[in-house]
């Protein structure tokens, strides 16, 4: 037992550490930006990856003081799905809620959900500043779709959403101290 323990967390650690801190860095500084435009971030995933956005959202709304949202009301879903299509409710969603220049962040594990897919091309379409979180295969459909994409080199779902979630955290408190200073 204590052997795959061992393994779990040395594996995790070796994903987790494979991230552009540039690219970290580069997210706050585009939180910063959505900030003083009075712009917000909208945060859409699927199952896990909405629940990451929720928590996400309310930390970049409290700890740093930007306005964020995300679309996991079960009447907005069903009815956007019902009416719109499943593969189209995000991309439906932005169309009603999201502003030029807004920042949105879209998360799936697998990177080919159509409905986050659809999204991203919507918000590009928008002029909406977009940030991806994928992992599995690193040709997935999302993955190159974003201003900034972040992937995760595992087929485990545990592993990719709890890094895109670590990821994410590392970056919803403002240090503007650091935003200052080179890394």
């Amino acid at each position: 037992m204590e052997n795959y323990f061992f393994e779990y967390f040395n594996e995790f650690s070796k994903l987790i550490n494979k991230v552009d801190y540039n690219n970290l860095r580069e997210v706050a500084l585009l939180a910063n930006e959505v900030k003083k435009k009075n712009k917000k971030i909208i945060m859409v995933g699927n199952g896990g990856s909405a629940s990451i956005a929720s928590h996400l959202a309310v930390d970049f709304t409290k700890a740093a003081g930007v306005r964020s949202i995300t679309f996991n009301e079960s009447s907005l879903l069903t009815c956007f799905g019902n009416d719109y299509g499943y593969q189209n409710w995000v991309k439906k969603a932005l169309e009603f809620y999201a502003d030029k220049q807004d920042l949105i962040i879209l998360i799936s594990s697998s990177g080919n959900s159509k409905n986050i897919i659809n999204g991203a091309i919507k918000a590009k379409e928008m002029n909406c500043k977009l940030v991806t979180f994928s992992g599995f295969s690193e040709d997935n459909g999302l993955n190159n779709l974003g201003d900034l994409n972040f992937w995760v080199n595992s087929n485990v779902y545990n592993y990719v959403e709890t890094i895109h979630q670590i990821w994410l955290l590392s970056r919803s408190e403002e240090h503007t101290s650091e935003l200052q200073s080179p890394m």
